[in-house]
């Protein structure tokens, strides 16, 4: 291609005299991946043309021609046969450049009275958006099944840990309820974030807006937005809510890591807590017996990725002076590439949590040792009229003492019992079995089966 015609194939190559170094036409442009926002270019654009036609920029024959033109190249992109240039930049160049194309000169009217700063704005806007629906529907549909699983084990009994150490006994329901109120905070944060990107740039054209009698919010209206924003300037180089979403993605991420940790622990010869079907796991290619947690590994490592996403558009955004600037092209990778992850991990997890089968039986017995019910001896002292101080040192006495014989705390005698405090009395083995730990804590958020039944009852109230 001549110079003389490369420059002139530019949309806004009137300036130039110098053709674009074939290696700058390559670096500067997205269309690789910004094409993935044709979708909302096209919706951002007819609505565009509607307002410009409302406003006698254009005419009703004009709006006609657009908007069939952009619906002709929207199909032409789904069905695969839309011809991408990398000579066009982007897909706001390839788009209204086919249009023009397609129409003639009626197609480049399209372009009156906006920009690409505040059209790329709108776009992301809108590809967000949908993507935000689509990621709070996935953790609605995850809720659900933790909400199925926690069901069926409301009286399942295991051992609750801290640092990774048995604490007391609860119920494995009640742990998965931990697991959905994690959810239910990020299904709340992206809510949130979605009021923030809910907001109309378009008609903020390059950065000061335009002399051109438009109607912001008419095309807010028409594009679903909750209204226009309220400045030019920030309008364009607003990515806050990019980063914002990034942020809510690493939240949900990180929970989900946190999950495949306590899986991959679980599914362990160690614990073996539970059993995660064949089609979440692989073997090993020289360990026969092997049976990977690959899925939540993955997912554990795939955290990182997305926490690596929220730096790099932090880090993008920090200096940039008002109002756009070309590095804002280097949002759409990282923030394409954390909704991806995100959408893939969380369907992960969608088909991954029905399919979890609790061994009840393994649970019950490694929540029997490691002396579950200290806390509940000490607190029957306690309730018996002995200070807490004291009461935990007779346990802590009582423990010692059960280490060096091999026993557990509900297997001594009340004899042996006495010997460390004449206060305990026969009703003492009403606390000391699980089932009694575990029901004795009957208050809200507690892990009592009854409670673990109201919350799951409240968590379906919240979801329906």
């Amino acid at each position: 291609m001549s110079e003389e015609n490369n420059s002139k194939s530019k949309l806004w190559g009137g300036r130039f005299t110098e053709a674009t170094d074939a290696f700058v036409q390559r670096f500067t442009a997205s269309v690789e991946f910004d094409k993935r926002l044709y979708k909302a270019d096209i919706e951002g654009s007819i609505a565009h043309a509607t307002m410009l036609k409302q406003a006698k920029i254009l005419n009703s024959d004009e709006l006609k021609q657009i908007t069939s033109g952009l619906h002709e190249i929207q199909n032409d992109i789904e069905s695969d046969s839309f011809k991408w240039s990398i000579e066009l930049e982007d897909v706001h160049m390839n788009i209204e450049a086919a249009l023009t194309a397609k129409i003639g000169d009626t197609g480049k009217k399209l372009h009156t009275g906006r920009s690409r700063n505040d059209q790329v704005a709108t776009d992301i806007r809108l590809y967000v958006r949908e993507e935000i629906d689509y990621v709070s529907l996935l953790v609605r549909r995850l809720q659900d099944g933790i909400l199925d699983l926690a069901e069926q084990n409301t009286d399942t009994v295991m051992p609750g840990f801290t640092h990774l150490q048995t604490a007391q006994p609860i119920t494995f329901g009640h742990h998965l309820m931990a697991w959905f109120e994690m959810m239910q905070r990020d299904f709340e944060r992206l809510q949130d974030c979605r009021k923030r990107v809910n907001i109309s740039p378009l008609g903020s054209a390059a950065l000061a807006g335009t002399t051109y009698p438009i109607d912001r919010d008419l095309t807010a209206s028409l594009l679903g937005f909750d209204k226009a924003s309220n400045n030019s300037l920030d309008s364009v180089s607003d990515r806050d809510f990019a980063i914002e979403l990034s942020a809510a993605a690493s939240l949900v991420m990180m929970h989900l890591s946190r999950f495949s940790e306590e899986l991959v622990l679980w599914t362990s010869s160690q614990f073996n807590f539970i059993d995660l079907p064949d089609r979440f796991c692989t073997g090993s290619s020289i360990m026969p017996q092997k049976k990977n947690p690959d899925v939540p590994e993955l997912i554990r490592g795939k955290s990182g990725r997305v926490f690596g996403h929220l730096v790099s558009l932090l880090t993008l955004m920090k200096s940039q002076p008002l109002a756009y600037n070309k590095d804002n092209q280097e949002d759409k990778e990282p923030l394409f590439d954390t909704l991806d992850t995100l959408k893939d991990s969380l369907m992960a997890y969608v088909e991954m949590v029905p399919a979890i089968k609790a061994k009840k039986e393994n649970m019950q017995l490694s929540a029997a040792q490691g002396f579950a019910t200290a806390t509940d001896l000490a607190d029957y002292l306690v309730k018996k009229g002995m200070p807490f101080r004291d009461a935990h040192e007779v346990v802590g006495k009582a423990v010692a003492f059960c280490i060096e014989q091999q026993k557990d705390l509900g297997s001594l005698s009340i004899e042996e019992l006495q010997n460390f405090s004449e206060t305990i009395t026969d009703d003492v083995y009403d606390v000391l079995t699980l089932e009694g730990s575990v029901s004795a804590r009957n208050h809200i958020g507690g892990t009592a089966p009854s409670q673990v039944k109201t919350a799951i009852a409240n968590a379906r109230a919240l979801l329906a």
